[in-house]
């Protein structure tokens, strides 16, 4: 009998993370950006609350190293962009942080790769997606890094004023709740059995 593997869950959940990020961000960025109003780059989602917000710095130039299209794909100047991690840790450090998060994010990637399709780990639906979401956000991040220099942000909630983040974030979030959860209270499934001699 063959046996039950959530590979698929893990590899679907990351491409669908990477697309929504990916998309959110050119998108939300290319619809808010006003050459006329620097400063009316955002628009209210819920009222006193919540807002989506694209922030601009004219002063960076773009890349000379063949990426400047997609740098500027949704506006002719470049994003802000958050050079450090959640919170905006190491931010101050910029090119370091952004670089030291980038190879971070590489191990990390690598990591649930070769963790997430092995044949236990990917027998078990809820780590395959946790380890999914976890993937799609931390790949999408990775790409603002290597095109960007930093990572675009532009989901705020202002009210309580908590740092502007993206939906890669979000899967980042979702995913490690899902890890926890799946860590306290998911049973593992039943060890293989031997049927005809094989395993």
């Amino acid at each position: 009998m063959a046996e039950r593997s959530f590979r698929w869950l893990l590899i679907s959940l990351a491409v669908f993370g990477l697309a929504a990020d990916q998309t959110s961000k050119y998108g939300v960025f290319r619809w808010l950006y006003n050459a006329n109003d620097p400063n009316a780059n955002s628009v209210e989602v819920v009222d006193g609350w919540f807002k989506l917000i694209a922030q601009f710095d004219p002063t960076v130039p773009t890349s000379d190293w063949g990426v400047a299209a997609l740098q500027t794909w949704s506006a002719p100047v470049m994003p802000r962009v958050n050079h450090g991690a959640l919170f905006g840790m190491g931010g101050s450090q910029r090119g370091t942080a952004n670089w030291f998060f980038a190879g971070v994010s590489v191990v990390a990637a690598a990591g649930i790769l070769v963790w997430g399709t092995r044949r236990g780990p990917s027998r078990e639906r809820w780590l395959s997606a946790a380890l999914g979401l976890i993937l799609g956000g931390t790949v999408g991040n990775l790409y603002d890094r290597m095109i960007f220099g930093g990572v675009r942000d532009f989901l705020y909630f202002y009210k309580i004023e908590w740092p502007v983040f993206n939906v890669a974030d979000c899967c980042l979030v979702v995913g490690a709740g899902l890890l926890l959860v799946q860590a306290v209270f998911a049973s593992p499934p039943p060890p293989s059995t031997a049927i005809d001699g094989k395993v």
